[in-house]
Formats: structure tokens, C-alpha cells, sequence
């Protein structure tokens, strides 16, 4: 291996919970990429490295970042078609996209996510019930292989790889492009509703009810303490027809700092949450809002994860029928009593799609949990962790970086085929990472 192409670097997960010493390469050009991959037994891909879990690195995997891979390589407006390269990062998409008012509307809330990232955790966005996750949107993809060298995939060429690839943890090779069909987007302006909801309840029949309006409906709900638990807001977000497409802001350096000791516990949540609600509910219920506040909620709010300080936080995020929520939700708080854990953030929404191998989607409920990284919280999840056996709920491997292979491959009810599919497509399984090792993929 070139030493000139690699290097030892130290790494650690967006949740703070991994970290490891790895070897890493940044490749910027094609034929240096397929060089590093011919030298290196196990390898695995990174981008901007935000995904909760550790997806892009192992302690026994090259890690190579595909970032200097950020072109836009082809634009067609007529049929709304265009292919970049995996290193290009959301916001950079949009800032081309939205001039020609067009978009990919399955973003993950962060503006510097790369798109080889998205098409591998098969993101989704707050649209997540209309529009579903991002594999609706892409339309082909070229792969790079160690073994089978470039691939062009789509529903016409190498299906059954293309399939493995959309949210398949960078398992399948290396992403070098995407191809995606774009949507109309009007404005790249928002109005927001809000609605106060004293429990579950209200959420899931707000959540559900059928609207005129295409919306993007998401809630925030307190988990500070048992008396509140439930209770919250409702948000809507709406596309403001009547304005036009505003230009996005240079975006800034991510701010992820996070502070030496964690200034979130059981006490200053619940000030922070009482102030919050009720500066939510003495302000308008109606406002207007700009593309980022509304697509990425979490720019500009960083300190909101360098509260959590260097031992940083777990995020659940579980898929779960309608019809059976209010029963977990129950079994949920009882837990809540006798663990006590610390939960910062506790959120709703709708979701749709078809599940498949190890993507979570479906047309169910997705509900949000971030829980400080202590003793208490972990007692607590481990006990969900049995919930969602009992209740067929799918927990999200991109998110929980302490999932264990057992609720995996319970919940996961393709994986065993996705595993299977994947060795016989690459039997020395060369893409290794640190999720795919303690899951056993």
C-alpha cells in the first residue's frame, strides 16, 4: 500500500460511542481509488462521517472518504435527471437544484451530509410520509467494486446489487456517483402550524388525519419526567406557494464541539423544556420559515449534541403499526418509571415505504428517542430493545450504534437474505465496517 495515499487516523462516531484508530485515504482521483482498493484486504467507505452510528470506519477496514469526489457530472432539466458524484454534499446539490426549482426531497437534517452517505443509509427526511426515503428518488448508480470492478446499477442493470446498495452500509462497494430524478419545488419557502397535544394520543390522530395540503408533519413531545411524558407540539411545515425560490445561504463549517463535561441531566432538561413549550405556545401558531430551518433543523443548533459533552448520547429511532403504539407506549412509560433514564429528545412522525434487507422504512410510525450516555439510559434501552421483539418494531441500525445481533436479526426479518445475497455477490466480503462486524452482516 501507497504510504503517500494513506495514513493513521483517530475517529469516532457522531454519537460519541465508538472511536477507534484506523487507517485512512482520501483518494482524488478514480484510478488512485481502484489502486488503495487493490492493496487493501478490507475496506469500508466514509463521508462527512455524521452518521450516528459507525458506518464509515472499523478498526480492521481502510476507510476511504470519498469527499474529493464532489462533481456535478451530468444535468438533464427537460427530464429532470442528474448524476453527481457520492462526495457532493446535500446542501451543494441543492444549491444548484433549487435554481432551476427542482430538488430530491428525502434529506436528512444536516446540510453537509454527502450523497454517497444518503444512498447508503437509505436516508430519509421530515417528508418521510409523502415522499418516503431516497431511494425513490435515485435512478442509477455506479459502483466500484475491489472484485468486480465498475458497476452501473439501476432497476435494468445488475437489479439485485443496485437493491443490496440502497441502504445497504456501504456494504456492496464504493459509491462513486448517483444518479437521481428530480421533483418541481415551487419555493424553497415554508409556512409552519403548530399545535399544542397533551399526550400520544392527539399526536398519532393528528399525525394520521388526512390533509388538503401536502405537509411535512413531525412533533416534539417531553420525556423529561413522568407526569409530562406526551406531552407537546405538533409542527407542519407547507411549502409557500405564494413566494419563489430563495438563494441558500453559504453554509459554514459544522460546529460539532462537544463541551468537556455534559451539561444535560434530569434538572436542566426539564427547564429547558418547560421554556421551550411555553415560549412555542405564547408565540404565533402560524409562521413563515426559510428552506434550512425547515429541510435541516439541526444547522445552526450544534450545541443542542455538545450538550451532551464527550461521552455523548444514544438516538433510538423505531418504526412501529399505528395500531399497536399506544401499547408500547404504555409498557414504554412503566420502564420509564423504574429505569429513570435521561431522554432529551422524544419526537413523531409518519413514514412510508416498503422494508426491505436492512432499510428502515415502512408504512408505519417513526418515533425518536435521544437518551444521555449513562448507566441508567442503557439499563433502559436494553428493555426496549425486548419491546420491539414483542411489538415488531424496527429499530434503525444507522441511528443505535448499541444495537446487538440478536434484536437485529429479530426485527430485521430479511437481513439473513441480505447477508446471503451480499456473500454470494462478494464471498471474501471485502466492505467491512464497525456495524456490519458486531451485527454479523
Amino acid at each position: 500500500m501507497n504510504k503517500h495515499q494513506t495514513k493513521r487516523r483517530d475517529i469516532v462516531s457522531f454519537d460519541k460511542s465508538i472511536s477507534s484508530n484506523i487507517i485512512f485515504s482520501q483518494p482524488d482521483k478514480y484510478r488512485t481509488l481502484e489502486n488503495i482498493s487493490k492493496n487493501s484486504d478490507k475496506i469500508i467507505n466514509v463521508g462527512s462521517n455524521l452518521s450516528y452510528s459507525p458506518l464509515g470506519f472499523s478498526e480492521n477496514s481502510l476507510s476511504i472518504e470519498i469527499k474529493k469526489f464532489n462533481r456535478i457530472l451530468n444535468f438533464d432539466k427537460k427530464r429532470k435527471l442528474i448524476t453527481v458524484e457520492a462526495g457532493l454534499t446535500l446542501i451543494e446539490l441543492l444549491s444548484f437544484t433549487l435554481k432551476h426549482n427542482l430538488w430530491i426531497p428525502q434529506l436528512p437534517g444536516y446540510p453537509t451530509i454527502t450523497i454517497g452517505g444518503a444512498v447508503a443509509s437509505n436516508s430519509h427526511g421530515k417528508s418521510c410520509a409523502i415522499h418516503g426515503t431516497i431511494r425513490k428518488s435515485v435512478k442509477g448508480i455506479l459502483l466500484f467494486h475491489k472484485k468486480h470492478g465498475w458497476l452501473n446499477l439501476s432497476e435494468n442493470e445488475n437489479q439485485e446489487i443496485f437493491d443490496l446498495t440502497i441502504g445497504g452500509i456501504g456494504l456492496t462497494g464504493t459509491i462513486i456517483s448517483v444518479t437521481f430524478e428530480l421533483l418541481d419545488l415551487p419555493s424553497s419557502n415554508f409556512v409552519t402550524e403548530k399545535q399544542d397535544v397533551e399526550n400520544i394520543k392527539d399526536c398519532k390522530k393528528i399525525i394520521l388525519e388526512k390533509n388538503d395540503k401536502p405537509s411535512f408533519i413531525y412533533t416534539w413531545n417531553r420525556a423529561d419526567n413522568f407526569k409530562h411524558f406526551g406531552k407537546g407540539i405538533v409542527y407542519k411545515n407547507y411549502i409557500d406557494s405564494k413566494s419563489s425560490i430563495s438563494e441558500i445561504s453559504e453554509i459554514r463549517n459544522n460546529n460539532f464541539r462537544p463541551l468537556p463535561i455534559p451539561l444535560w441531566n434530569k434538572y436542566s432538561l426539564r427547564i429547558a423544556n418547560f421554556f421551550y413549550y411555553k415560549i412555542n405556545k405564547l408565540s404565533k401558531t402560524k409562521k413563515k420559515e426559510k428552506f434550512l430551518n425547515v429541510i435541516f433543523p439541526f444547522y445552526g443548533k450544534e450545541n443542542y449534541f455538545n450538550f451532551f459533552g464527550k461521552k455523548g448520547f444514544y438516538e433510538s429511532q423505531l418504526l412501529i403499526k399505528e395500531s399497536k403504539i399506544e401499547l408500547f407506549i404504555e409498557e414504554f412509560k412503566e420502564l420509564f418509571k423504574k429505569y429513570e433514564p435521561t431522554i432529551t429528545l422524544f419526537s413523531l412522525k409518519n413514514m412510508s415505504g416498503d422494508q426491505k434487507y436492512l432499510r428502515f422504512e415502512d408504512n408505519k410510525l417513526c418515533l425518536t428517542f435521544d437518551y444521555v450516555n449513562n448507566k441508567k439510559s442503557l439499563a433502559f434501552m436494553s428493555k426496549v430493545d425486548n419491546l420491539c421483539k414483542k411489538y415488531e418494531i424496527l429499530p434503525s441500525i444507522i441511528k443505535d450504534s448499541r444495537i446487538n445481533k440478536n434484536t437485529f436479526y429479530e426485527c430485521y426479518k430479511e437481513a439473513l437474505e441480505f447477508k446471503d445475497k451480499l456473500y454470494k455477490f462478494d464471498k471474501d466480503r471485502v466492505y467491512q465496517s464497525e456495524i456490519s462486524n458486531r451485527l454479523e452482516i
